[in-house]
């Protein structure tokens, strides 16, 4: 009778948990019935050229850059260009008062011209031997130290014109109206703006890419970041132990004269492309131990599919393998798909995936590929 008593409270749990388990699993099944759908984005592989590029940053440079210095000293009487204005190699931008410096040009031409004469007459002397050779060879060498003086005195006359070294723009100007100069003093400085240059330092694993001759692209972000083309004109063919990089020099031809020295750019050097190759939005990729896969869309269900990836530029993957032109592809709400989920597209136009580099033609595509799944 004990025992009874004892075991009837077990009994009835077992009886209670045998009735309940069939009514637990008919409302799981029931619950997994009743999963709504993940929404999701979709957008459709699109075609277009691929980029392989180094990027990096530097300052804009001007190529050719320099101090105007006074060569000999003297007051500024003229100046004849200001800061900003255009001059070309050999123009005079200012002068300085040369009246001393002519006076001794024409106290040396004077006496040269005395000696001149000298000379000629013995020449005559020197033909009928009524005067030593020595004698005219001393009159000779005498001439010939005038000249070299008159020819100094002339050119530190031409001096006070102070010319352009190169063709560039007038960058400053040091030098007042009126101001009294020193020799080796700088009066302005030119700056070439024509070709500008940008340094920029690379690994050493990239030495293999680059090359001169590749094209550039850059981004100015004072010119809210618009595009320039330049080309790779120098690559140093030593790495620096230091740092582990090398120099190449970027040549930037400007013609509309926008690109100022100073500016900061964002250079991409483009060693390599592929052409009308298949590319996807970068979002779409989920990596998972070394490997690249995508969800696409087949019927109302996600099928995750494994691709091989290439180049990436601006967003946009290149697929070597793994997708077709038709497959629908997930860019928005992958992260909470599992294999053969049940998914509901809800694509706007212009969505991520679309934003990230394809065109007017690729949202077409889109919304084409959304209408039939639709």
């Amino acid at each position: 009778m004990s025992l009874f008593r004892s075991g009837a409270p077990v009994l009835l749990g077992v009886l209670f948990l045998s009735a309940c388990q069939p009514e637990s699993q008919s409302g799981d099944q029931t619950s997994e019935e009743e999963t709504p759908p993940i929404p999701v984005e979709t957008s459709m592989p699109v075609r277009g050229d691929v980029f392989a590029m180094y990027t990096g940053t530097a300052p804009i440079e001007a190529f050719a850059e320099a101090d105007v210095i006074a060569k000999v000293g003297g007051e500024i009487r003229e100046l004849l260009v200001e800061e900003g204005e255009e001059v070309s190699r050999g123009q005079i931008l200012a002068r300085l008062d040369g009246e001393r410096l002519r006076l001794e040009l024409n106290e040396s031409e004077a006496k040269l011209r005395k000696l001149q004469r000298d000379y000629e007459r013995n020449i005559d002397l020197q033909a009928k031997g009524l005067i030593s050779d020595g004698d005219f060879e001393k009159i000779k060498y005498e001439m010939e130290a005038l000249e070299a003086a008159f020819n100094l005195a002339s050119l530190e006359l031409d001096y006070t014109r102070i010319r352009a070294p190169i063709d560039g723009v007038i960058a400053e100007r040091f030098a007042k109206l009126g101001n009294s100069i020193s020799e080796g003093e700088a009066l302005f400085r030119v700056t070439g703006l024509d070709p500008l240059v940008a340094y920029l330092h690379v690994p050493e694993r990239e030495f293999r890419h680059i090359s001169p001759g590749q094209p550039v692209g850059i981004e100015i972000d004072a010119l809210a970041g618009e595009p320039f083309a330049a080309a790779v004109s120098r690559v140093s063919p030593v790495i620096d132990p230091q740092t582990g990089t090398f120099k190449i020099t970027v040549e930037i031809v400007d013609k509309t004269r926008r690109i100022k020295p100073g500016m900061f750019g964002r250079i991409s050097v483009i060693y390599d492309v592929h052409e009308d190759v298949l590319q996807i939005p970068r979002s779409a990729i989920i990596e998972n131990r070394g490997t690249a896969n995508v969800f696409v869309i087949d019927g109302d269900r996600a099928i995750s599919r494994p691709v091989i990836t290439g180049y990436s530029n601006r967003g946009m993957v290149e697929i070597s393998s793994g997708l077709r032109e038709d497959d629908q592809v997930v860019t928005v709400g992958q992260a909470s798909l599992k294999e053969d989920s049940l998914v509901t597209v809800i694509n706007r136009r212009g969505n991520a995936g679309l934003a990230a580099g394809a065109n007017e033609t690729d949202d077409a595509q889109l919304e084409s590929g959304d209408a039939a799944a639709d």
